[in-house]
């Protein structure tokens, strides 16, 4: 009898011992749900540009938000540069989505988009439309802002930045172009290493008439355009950011000498306005950077961005200087 007792007092034991556990675990709560993520999207049109199309959409995003176009520079790839750049980061803090075009090795081995190629530059052709298509695709799935949507690019998507500008007027309200070229300066120029490293002689208004010829007919309004570029660049030559600053301004029928001059961060900071004094062009000369995107990591409000290749830190973060000044946040 004695026996009997002790066992069911030890089996009363462990049956209390197994029930506080499964209370425990009853009350632990749930882990968090997942962050958002880097996600491929396929299906999203004709694609006559044989590109990938990626995205990053904030968990929670409401809809009527902006959305910002992130074209990556040459060996890199859409979710390697959304991120290191800063503009996932700043999709969290400020609640917009990013569209991330990617370039396949079929198109070019170097992984750069094809700013120099007709058949990729012009409206409702190659790569150009393709880019279109993601951007309309992307308005339709997250129900996105039409009036607030913006392009931006690194070195060979600087110069995709600059022809989705010009080819689609219509849908973007800004551009920003980081170490990239004009539109048309390859055919300026007679060559893409030309136009890179020399530059192509044109007077502003025949660097408007190349932009105009784009879109034939359009009246505007033109997506205003700020440009960021290294004093010590040896790939993508500074007078690309000045060809920039000539073409963009005759679009707007503004001229080329700046109504602003000051320092960011220590770097020279140029802004060009229009008749009506409208901020038309904006030009970033950071300060002895080679070539690549200017990045500033840390935890402050201006700062974003992760160091690495093509990825300079520089004490200033162009996505947030881009975002900032087109009101995302």
């Amino acid at each position: 009898m004695t026996s009997l007792r002790a066992t069911s007092h030890r089996l009363f034991a462990v049956l209390v011992t197994v029930f506080s556990a499964v209370a425990a675990l009853l009350l632990v709560p749930a882990p968090p749900a997942a962050a958002a993520g880097v996600v491929e999207v396929t299906g999203f049109g004709s694609n006559p540009g044989a590109l990938r199309m990626f995205r990053y959409v904030p968990d929670g995003l409401p809809a009527g938000r902006p959305v910002v176009v992130v074209l990556h520079g040459c060996t890199q790839n859409a979710a390697g540069y959304g991120t290191g750049s800063g503009w996932t980061e700043l999709a969290d803090r400020w609640g917009f989505s990013v569209v991330l075009p990617q370039q396949t090795s079929a198109n070019n081995a170097s992984a750069c988009f094809n700013w120099f190629q007709t058949g990729d530059t012009a409206r409702g052709q190659g790569e150009a439309a393709s880019i279109a298509q993601m951007t309309d695709r992307q308005l339709a799935d997250v129900s996105g802002d039409p009036a607030r949507v913006y392009v931006t690019g690194l070195s060979a998507g600087g110069g995709m930045t600059a022809v989705m500008m010009a080819a689609y007027p219509e849908k973007f309200a800004a551009g920003g172009v980081v170490a990239g070229l004009p539109y048309g300066c390859a055919q300026a120029a007679g060559s893409p290493y030309v136009c890179m490293y020399v530059g192509a002689t044109q007077t502003p208004r025949q660097w408007g008439d190349r932009v105009r010829a784009a879109r034939p007919g359009y009246g505007g309004p033109w997506p205003v355009l700020t440009v960021l570029q290294g004093t010590a660049d040896y790939t993508v030559k500074p007078v690309n950011m000045e060809d920039l600053m000539r073409q963009w301004t005759d679009v707007h029928g503004a001229d080329q000498s700046a109504d602003t001059s000051d320092t960011v961060a220590g770097h020279p900071h140029r802004v060009y306005r229009d008749p009506a004094g409208k901020a038309v062009v904006e030009t970033y000369a950071i300060t002895g950077m080679g070539h690549g995107q200017p990045v500033d990591p840390g935890a402050a409000a201006t700062q974003c961005g992760t160091a690495g290749a093509y990825l300079l830190d520089v004490d200033l973060c162009a996505a947030y200087r881009l975002g900032h000044g087109w009101g995302l946040g």
